[in-house]
């Protein structure tokens, strides 16, 4: 089996393709930039292709060696959620560089979409939910998952919509509170500013989440929209204090120094049902 990975050299990507190598498939790895390429170990062992996506091509899928499979993990201009780009340039060019490939040949799309599409709701959060996406990001996020199921009306081809939860792990960006930490740490802060933590959420160490994502593409199981979460909520201070904890280190936490981000609600978590049942006996 051929999976071609976008966003190969990101901070997901570089994991996912860590995973299929590990697991023996055949991978096609590419991303807009090499600047980062030359840092991936796996590079020698994949067919490596730099891309810009965005690129007016006749024929995609011949381009990116006719992969059986296609996680699509490229997407630009995160974290800036509330951002109009991602409606105005993100989603057109996401959309049409998939129907490129589906109508060259490609049966198999794996998107990650975000549980931020689910919009300003608590709780658990299952799939069967109407998403109600409140931010420029979610927004095309969404759009792009209903676009390609309108396409499947027209072209047959099996779509799996993986929304992704929290993550974290190394290489993560420096704006995610972990790497803020760690930064603090490394310089020997003797205070790390943060909200007042009380927010709950879905973590996951990256590396299960690069897991996740791979098993979720080659089972059959189970399409349409599946969640990768743990299924545990988690408030950020106690992330926070496990992270300290770990580290042994006495840094004096100043909770309430920032507001709370009013793009997410307070509290939710992922319904991981249809996950668990996707990665049965795998």
């Amino acid at each position: 089996m051929k999976v071609l990975v976008t966003g190969a050299t990101g901070f997901i990507g570089s994991y996912v393709v860590e995973e299929l190598l590990r697991n023996g498939y055949t991978t096609i790895a590419t991303s807009r930039s090499t600047k980062n390429k030359i840092k991936h170990k796996w590079i020698k062992d994949t067919d490596y292709v730099s891309a810009d996506l965005a690129e007016n091509r006749k024929d995609w899928y011949t381009f990116l060696g006719k992969p059986d499979i296609l996680i699509h993990l490229a997407w630009d201009g995160l974290p800036h959620y509330k951002e109009l780009f991602h409606i105005e340039r993100n989603l057109s060019g996401n959309y049409f560089f998939l129907k490129n490939l589906i109508e060259h040949g490609l049966k198999k799309i794996v998107v990650t979409g975000t549980c931020l599409e689910y919009g300003l709701r608590c709780g658990a959060l299952g799939e069967d939910l109407e998403a109600k996406p409140a931010n420029p990001y979610a927004l095309a996020k969404d759009s792009l998952r209903k676009f390609l199921e309108q396409l499947q009306k027209q072209i047959d081809f099996d779509l799996k919509w993986i929304r992704l939860f929290y993550m974290y792990g190394k290489g993560q960006s420096s704006n995610s509170i972990l790497s803020q930490l760690e930064a603090a740490l490394e310089k020997g802060d003797k205070v790390f500013n943060m909200s007042g933590g009380e927010q709950l959420r879905d973590y996951l160490p990256v590396v299960k989440v690069a897991e996740y994502i791979v098993k979720l593409t080659t089972q059959d199981k189970v399409s349409g929209i599946i969640n990768c979460c743990s299924g545990q909520p988690i408030s950020i201070r106690k992330l926070v204090e496990d992270y300290i904890s770990e580290r042994n280190n006495g840094i004096e936490l100043k909770l309430g120094y920032y507001p709370y981000a009013d793009y997410e609600p307070m509290a939710f978590w992922g319904n991981d049902n249809k996950l668990r049942i996707a990665l049965e006996k795998i």
